[in-house]
């Protein structure tokens, strides 16, 4: 796969490739806080928060690469960004 400047890989990459391994930060949703509008999951570009059986937003570990986009567009402020411990 060849990167682009910046080294950035086009959305969707992360589907195909597990970026979990390389992640620095993830996302930790608090569900008390939570309305469940979705936005989370409409920003995410790898498309990988789904929902639990509540309908709360829940990250695929597997394939999000920590962004932190769906942290900095909630409007709730529901998710924050912890580093990473491995």
């Amino acid at each position: 796969m060849a990167l682009g400047m910046g080294c950035t890989a086009r959305p969707g990459n992360s589907k195909n490739n597990k970026t979990g391994s390389w992640r620095v930060f993830k996302p930790v949703f608090e569900h008390e806080k939570c309305t469940k509008c979705g936005m989370c999951s409409t920003i995410c570009p790898e498309g990988c928060i789904g929902e639990d059986a509540e309908e709360f937003p829940v990250p695929d570990m597997t394939y999000c690469k920590g962004c932190g986009l769906c942290a900095e567009e909630c409007p709730s402020e529901a998710i924050k960004r912890e580093r990473e411990e491995k």
